[in-house]
Formats: C-alpha cells, sequence, structure tokens
C-alpha cells in the first residue's frame, strides 16, 4: 500500500499529552508490526483507551502513537497462510493499542495469528459493538459454568451500565440466568431496557468488607476490584463463583481467606489480552449465537474518529454508558 490515511495520533510534549487526527503516510506502520495490513471499517472507545488518551493513565508504551485496542476490517494484504485478503476480521488484545499501533486509524498491521474472522452471519459492526467488553463477558460466563453454576442461579454483575456489564446482563439473561446489576445509576431506563428486574446501589458494596458477610449472590462478575471485589467474595454463597475481569476501582483486594476455605468461593481472574485462539475462536461463535443484533442498536453510540479524545475524556468521568463505537469508514 502506497497511500495516505487518517489516523489518531498520541504525542507527548512536556508531560502533557495530545491527541490529533492526521494525515500520515502508509510508512508510518511499523512493520514488525505483523504480516496482515486491515483496512480497518470500526474500532471503538474502551476504558483503557480512555486511560491512555488522558493523563489518568499512562498505558502506551512510546510516542507518538496510534491507539485504539480493538477494531474490525477487511485484509487487504497477507503474508499469512490462513488469512487471506479479502478476509473481514476481529482484532483484540494481544497489546494491540498499548505496545503496537492500534485501530483508531483507516489501516492497520498486526501478526495474522492475532486475527480472528469474523463469524457467518456477523457484520462488522455488529462485531466490534460487540467487541472486547463482549468477548470479556463472554470468557467471564464460560469461567463461571465451568466452575459449576448454572441457569437459574443468581448472578451479581458490578458496573452494570459499562461495556462490559451491559453484555453480562445481555448474555446472562439470554442463558437463563437471574441478574443482579450494581450500579450509581440505580433509576436507569438504560438497566430497564436491558431487562434488568433487581438493582442495587454500588455503595452497598464499597464499604469496609467483612471476612464474611450474609450470603447474598451465587456468582458475580465484577469488572470493578478494589473493595466492591473483597464485599462481593464475603457475601458469595457457598460454592459459588466469581469471576473478575476489572479494576476500575482499585487493584487493591482488602479480603481474607475466609470466603475461599469456609464457604469454598472460586475466585476467577479472567484475561481477554493474551486468551488463546481456540478459546477466542468459540466465544465469538457463542456471541454471534446469543447476541440479537436488534438488541446491539440499543448499546450502542457511534461516533467519527475526531470525536474520540472529547469522548475519553467523558468516559473517564463516568458520563457513558452502553458501547461506543468509532467509525472510520
Amino acid at each position: 500500500m502506497n497511500e495516505s490515511f487518517q489516523a489518531l495520533v498520541l504525542d507527548q510534549h512536556d508531560e502533557h499529552l495530545h491527541a490529533e487526527v492526521k494525515e500520515v503516510k502508509s510508512d508510518v506502520l511499523p512493520k514488525e508490526d505483523g504480516n496482515v495490513l486491515v483496512e480497518v471499517h470500526y474500532s471503538a472507545l474502551n476504558y483503557k483507551d480512555a486511560l491512555g488518551l488522558t493523563t489518568s493513565g499512562k498505558i502506551v508504551s512510546h510516542y507518538p502513537f496510534i491507539p485504539g485496542c480493538e477494531f474490525v476490517g477487511k485484509v487487504v494484504e497477507s503474508d499469512h497462510l490462513d488469512i487471506k485478503v479479502g478476509d473481514e476480521v476481529i482484532a483484540t488484545g494481544f497489546g494491540i493499542g498499548e505496545r503496537h499501533f492500534g485501530g483508531f486509524s483507516q489501516y492497520a498491521q498486526v501478526p495474522g495469528n492475532w486475527l480472528v474472522k469474523l463469524p457467518k452471519g456477523m457484520s462488522m459492526r455488529d462485531a466490534i459493538a460487540i467487541g472486547t467488553p463482549g468477548l470479556t463477558a463472554m470468557l467471564s460466563i464460560d469461567a463461571l459454568e465451568h466452575a459449576g453454576v448454572r441457569p437459574g442461579e443468581e448472578v451479581l454483575v458490578t458496573g452494570a451500565t459499562g461495556g462490559v456489564g451491559s453484555f453480562a446482563i445481555t448474555l446472562l439473561r439470554r442463558l437463563g440466568y437471574h441478574v443482579v446489576a450494581s450500579t450509581g445509576k440505580t433509576d436507569s431506563p438504560y438497566l430497564r431496557s436491558l431487562g434488568v428486574e433487581t438493582i442495587i446501589d454500588r455503595s452497598e458494596l464499597e464499604g469496609p468488607p467483612r471476612p464474611l458477610a450474609k450470603q447474598r449472590f451465587d456468582a458475580a462478575i465484577d469488572s470493578v476490584g478494589g473493595n466492591t471485589l473483597a464485599n462481593i467474595l464475603s457475601q458469595t454463597r457457598y460454592e459459588g463463583a466469581v469471576a473478575a475481569c476489572g479494576l476500575v476501582g482499585g487493584a487493591d483486594l482488602p479480603t481474607s481467606v475466609y470466603p475461599f476455605i469456609l464457604r469454598g468461593v472460586k475466585l476467577i481472574g479472567i484475561d481477554s489480552v493474551m486468551q488463546p485462539m481456540a478459546r477466542r475462536t468459540n466465544a465469538w461463535e457463542r456471541l454471534e449465537e446469543l447476541i440479537d443484533p436488534k438488541v446491539l442498536n440499543d448499546m450502542i453510540h457511534e461516533i467519527p474518529l475526531h470525536d474520540v479524545p472529547r469522548h475519553a475524556e467523558a468516559m473517564m468521568r463516568g458520563e457513558l454508558s452502553g458501547r461506543t463505537v468509532v467509525r472510520l469508514r
């Protein structure tokens, strides 16, 4: 490819970050980043992207840099045996948008073994609407199922109005679980639209945790961490399971061994970044089966590339709900 294209370039000057949409030349993409060139159609704004685009956290490895932790698009050049020109592909994890140039760009270059082919019957827009949050939610549910949690049981979902929380609720309800949503927006019409019947204020889980408390939940999917996760563990029923997939509330875990040795509670860490390809592919196939495309339209807010910095700031202030999709084409 010998042409220029638009990309959001993040740079640092005198300790200050600056993000700007620029026209860049094709040789800006590092050749060592991979053997497949993808024409990007959609990316998405995740919490990790918002951290990297603000002064709230150092996510990217060097500057200038093209962020964006995920994208979907069409292959235009490939030296990979299993990825062909014309294939529609999904890219998430593997340090994309952190150590490797990411998806806030009209073109991206990555190794072919990082790419999942788009499931049959799923559009590129639907795939990015699901993206990393949907994949993380599906991997969390897979883990709970493997730990013995079954449909009909009560599952707590924290950060319920966020991307992972929204998909976790949708998938759990589709699979027949009872959902309890924890959020700071207890009057949320959005959560009611997802079919949530029981909503609790997140403040119920934010106080100093007790080693053991009254048993309330059969299982949980937690994207908050910190005191919230510690309180969840102390309130999970005997032989229940908790999938931990985030730390927006902090990385510390002020708990004890009591939930584990007296109630047999299982704490399962969920990693969507370096997940093996077979498990990724299985999760995407389940997502294609379980997610109604009509539901996706109620979850997403679509923006152009130049609006990404402004929405990143809003995300860090907790003002966004659902999924923010970035249109590149």
